[in-house]
């Protein structure tokens, strides 16, 4: 970005705005906040995750040790909030995020848990957290993130809104700091789907596929209650689809597709942070410390191991469960409503492998996939996700505006 251009960033902030706890820091002009460029996001705000380097801005990336350790501020910006940005997006602020992003919990030792808007007794979810909670209490507008293993799709599911992690590559991850960037992506959340659209229109290329006409409703072993839950969604929805068929998935293939991810994103984030972690020594919640120490002790025989189970598995969901580019994959974006806040930190490990399971096969397969906030589990939100072929994205999101005007149909219609 040329110097000229600077002036159009709001770069003076405030760092660690006490009472607003989803931000790591709120721009000056937050209070009247303008924008100098207009565009199709014009009057829109827009949060961004501490992992992308904004000019002028610090980036700390959840650790104090990581800000401390590294130039400040940035001397870059990331070219996706440059797009966001030059589309007419005012910039309200940078938003937390766990810990080198290495969680899906949302939870921060050094600089808090931003509060769940809808479900304050329970996790926000990660690692994208300060985005996912700015989005749903009404700060911002937009929320920036990342998904590798689920960081934009769990926070949306927890807390209410939506959530797309595009295709693997599609959008730059230029200028931000990675975790593992063979599953890196750069995502985004937004309370309503204009805005998604809208978003995505700035972010995304062109590229259309074919109509995604064929549904897939997938059956997951151990989550009960996901069949009973969709089914006012599908008896909205038949009428739009050629057909609608059923696919099952096992517990045992879940597990598997989750234990060959976390071995194969293990091995990248050593790779990129291992250095680092053991120079510095830095200060890391317990559980975010025990999976980097983890990650150091993986072995290349493991990685191995894991490419082999891992293509067997891209295998199986390339010809079984979404084998062409005109069907659509509908699922649970999460086992169900996230956790409780005092949940003890062994079950949040079980229930983290769990999660990781359905996560896992879009990171594998590099595969588009949104998540709506359509459900209600205990009375807190549980997000249900569509998911398409690689390169689809276009094609996703047009068939998500063609459901919900289905939706808000039926809605109307019942109510009348």
């Amino acid at each position: 970005m040329s110097e000229d251009r600077l002036s159009a960033y709001p770069l003076s902030f405030t760092p660690y705005p006490s009472k607003s706890q989803e931000f790591i820091c709120i721009c000056s002009s937050q209070d009247n906040p303008q924008s100098n460029f207009i565009g199709n996001l014009s009057g829109l705000r827009l949060g961004v995750k501490d992992l992308f380097h904004i000019t002028g801005m610090p980036t700390s990336a959840g650790n104090p040790d990581w800000l401390a350790s590294y130039p400040q501020p940035a001397n870059d910006t990331a070219p996706c909030v440059t797009s966001l940005l030059e589309a007419g997006a005012t910039l309200i602020g940078k938003t937390l995020t766990d810990e080198l992003a290495y969680s899906l919990e949302g939870i921060n030792k050094h600089y808090g848990t931003p509060v769940n808007f809808q479900a304050p007794k329970r996790i926000p979810g990660g690692s994208s957290s300060g985005s996912a909670v700015a989005v749903a209490n009404g700060s911002v507008d937009i929320g920036l993130g990342t998904d590798t293993g689920g960081s934009i799709r769990v926070p949306a599911s927890y807390n209410g809104i939506y959530g797309l992690r595009p295709s693997h590559g599609v959008v730059s991850c230029e200028h931000l700091i990675p975790l593992a960037p063979r599953f890196d992506s750069v995502g985004w959340m937004t309370r309503d789907l204009s805005t998604m659209l809208a978003t995505s229109d700035v972010l995304l290329p062109s590229d259309y596929h074919d109509e995604l006409s064929h549904l897939i409703v997938c059956n997951i072993e151990g989550i009960e209650a996901w069949a009973e839950a969709r089914q006012p969604l599908l008896d909205a929805v038949d009428s739009h689809f050629k057909s609608i068929e059923y696919v099952n998935l096992s517990s045992k293939q879940l597990s598997q597709a989750s234990a060959a991810f976390r071995v194969l994103q293990g091995r990248e984030i050593w790779r990129i942070h291992g250095k680092w972690i053991e120079e510095q020594q830095p200060d890391f919640a317990i559980e975010i410390d025990d999976r980097f120490k983890w990650c150091k002790g993986l072995s290349v025989s493991d990685e191995r191991q894991a490419e082999h189970i891992a293509q067997e598995f891209i295998d199986f969901w390339h010809t079984d469960i979404v084998p062409s580019k005109d069907r659509v994959l509908l699922l649970p974006t999460t086992p169900g409503a996230a956790p409780l806040l005092n949940t003890p930190a062994s079950q949040l490990l079980e229930y983290r492998a769990t999660l990781l399971g359905i996560t896992a096969p879009a990171g594998l397969t590099g595969a588009p996939q949104i998540s709506l906030p359509y459900l209600n589990s205990e009375q807190a939100p549980w997000g249900v996700s569509l998911l398409a072929c690689s390169g689809c994205d276009r094609s996703l999101l047009d068939c998500v505006s063609q459901i919900e005007k289905k939706i808000l149909w039926k809605v109307k219609g019942d109510r009348q």
